[in-house]
């Protein structure tokens, strides 16, 4: 999509009650951006993940403003915020939780982990150690951490929004492919153009705006707005559509692997909420076409060959986006690609 579509307001084609909760999300994003200078669409897919009850990981080169948007984004909606800098020396017990024996009162307490919190920035995740990334996993997918035989639900909501610097960075472990599948969206900062950039110095030339940041939402507000997210209508012929591109990417000759049926279902929350943040309460194809690659491209394996023709899982997608057939075709829009 073009920066210009990407930007401009939808039109609102919902009711009243929805149309309401529309806008506070909208006014979220606005007021992320007062600091994220220029990543519209970035906001907007990251508030598609947190409606849709997912995970993101945001992978690119240090100092372009991922940690700044997590942040931001707690702040904005509210939301029990933790960081977690991840390093080598991090334990798997730091994330979920251990217990320790107090002598006083001779008996042993529970320290709650990193995980026990509504938003946890997990920071540079690639820096720590597998056993230690793996420690989020349950948590991710389950909602609870096992410690020591005893399961404990984490706070509802909750959403890991976790960064990275490109694999063969020093010092970095590549996330296990387990781990990667947990994620419904992967997403790039990218270097901010020569404008935004300018207006990024001279906002932070004084006070941080990061402290003038407030919140727009409350953590009720947003179970209320999540649980509309889930009436968005989606047609049958839409769950079709998605299950035709995801199983082109098991079938792929550039493709060693494919995605999973767990793609599928975060596709169809991630269609619903991003539907509803463009103010509407039914899905259409462009949706999934737009969410697509974000949402598929860190899931696949490219085969050797493909990596020496220098294929890659964007250009894959973008040909099964092209070959796919669109539902509503001359109906509702113009062809899946065009819109993604």
């Amino acid at each position: 999509m073009s920066n210009e579509t990407q930007n401009k307001t939808p039109e609102v084609k919902m009711p009243p009650e929805m149309a309401a909760a529309h806008a506070k999300m909208i006014a979220a994003a606005d007021e992320v951006e007062k600091v994220v200078v220029g990543k519209r669409s970035e906001v907007l897919l990251l508030l598609t993940a947190m409606l849709a009850g997912t995970h993101v990981l945001i992978e690119d080169v240090p100092g372009t403003g991922k940690t700044t948007l997590a942040s931001t984004l707690a702040r904005v909606t509210g939301l029990q915020f933790r960081r977690a800098q991840f390093t080598p020396d991090v334990m798997a017990s730091d994330i979920t939780g251990f217990h320790i024996y107090n002598r006083q009162k001779e008996q042993f307490e529970f320290r709650e982990g990193l995980v026990m919190c509504n938003l946890l920035l997990a920071d540079e995740i690639n820096r720590a150690s597998p056993k230690t990334q793996s420690a989020l996993l349950e948590a991710m997918e389950e909602g609870k951490v096992s410690v020591d035989g005893n399961s404990m639900e984490v706070p509802d909501p909750f959403m890991v929004i976790a960064t990275q610097n490109p694999a063969g960075y020093v010092g970095t472990y590549p996330l296990p492919e387990a781990q990667l599948d947990r994620f419904a969206l992967k997403l790039s900062m990218g270097y901010p153009n020569a404008a935004e950039e300018i207006n990024i110095i001279k906002a932070r030339k004084g006070e941080n705006p990061l402290t003038t940041v407030k919140a727009v939402l409350t953590l009720d507000e947003l179970r209320s707005v999540r649980e509309m997210v889930k009436n968005v209508h989606m047609d049958d012929e839409l769950y079709s559509y998605i299950v035709t591109l995801i199983t082109a990417t098991r079938k792929h000759p550039a493709l060693a692997l494919g995605a999973s049926p767990r793609a599928s279902v975060a596709m169809v929350h991630l269609a619903q909420a991003y539907a509803f943040l463009h103010g509407r309460d039914y899905v259409q194809p462009d949706d999934i076409a737009a969410l697509f690659r974000s949402a598929i491209a860190h899931r696949l394996m490219l085969r050797q060959e493909a990596k020496l023709a220098h294929q890659t899982t964007q250009d894959v997608l973008s040909e099964i986006l092209r070959t796919t057939e669109v539902p509503y075709k001359g109906k509702r829009g113009a062809k899946a690609d065009d819109k993604a």
